[in-house]
């Protein structure tokens, strides 16, 4: 594994981490130190244990070795590519997480629908919106959990290229507000403009990791080198 000589402020540590599905390896990651304190993005192929990385930051995996440690507190909120809906209107779906914090009210969430874009949707049914909308009330959720730390599994997968921006926006609005981000994609072009750090993984193994902009430039494994040249052609 190829790692950039870098210190973080924040940072979650993952130390001898196996984690099986069925008999076979999902993760496999004797070290590494993943960055909390900038705008993170996990990359690599289909299959290559992304998601289950980003549920094994969030505690909702656990390791079946290893351990996962924090050097700060955090309060995570995970929203995963696909989040079902229950039958009412968009506004319950994200009031939904009232009941693990009664400390939230209405009003709180009648703000987090209009930061999300909701306002003339907040009455809708939330299983028949769109999978932006759906999207946008997944993202609201996360935004009334108060997390200081956002893990999202591929948040704009299959969105037209106006709610990509409007879901973009948020991120960035999460990061300005101190909340931490790592998220998965395989739009590199959203990468390149969202993140500033890059994990990438392959068969369960992170391959390598560093800032951006090395990365795309001059990535330091064949496996690395691979991914790029087929993601920038099906771009």
């Amino acid at each position: 594994m190829v790692n950039a000589m870098e210190t973080f402020e924040k940072f979650i540590e993952l130390k001898d981490i196996i984690v099986k599905s069925n008999g076979r390896t999902i993760l496999s990651i004797p070290h590494a130190l993943i960055p909390a304190d900038r705008i993170t993005a996990c990359i690599g192929p289909n299959g290559a244990g992304k998601t289950t990385l980003l549920k094994l930051l969030d505690g909702l995996v656990k390791p079946d070795s290893g351990t996962v440690s924090y050097s700060f507190k955090t309060k995570t909120a995970l929203v995963l590519h696909h989040t079902p809906m229950i039958k009412a209107s968009a506004k319950t779906n994200i009031a939904m997480v009232c009941d693990a914090d009664g400390s939230i009210e209405n009003a709180d969430v009648d703000r987090v629908i209009e930061q999300v874009g909701l306002n003339e949707l907040a009455n809708s049914p939330a299983h028949k919106l769109s999978a932006g909308e759906r999207q946008k009330v997944c993202l609201g959720r996360a935004i009334l959990q108060k997390p200081n730390l956002v893990l999202l599994d591929e948040p704009t997968a299959n969105l037209d290229p106006k709610t990509t921006e409007q879901v973009e926006e948020l991120i960035r609005q999460f990061d300005r507000q101190g909340v931490d981000v790592i998220f998965s994609s395989h739009q590199l072009a959203q990468v390149q403009r969202l993140a500033e750090h890059i994990i990438f993984i392959d068969q369960g193994e992170i391959k390598e990791r560093g800032p951006v902009g090395p990365f795309f430039n001059n990535p330091q494994t064949p496996a690395a080198k691979r991914y790029l040249q087929q993601e920038l052609i099906a771009d």
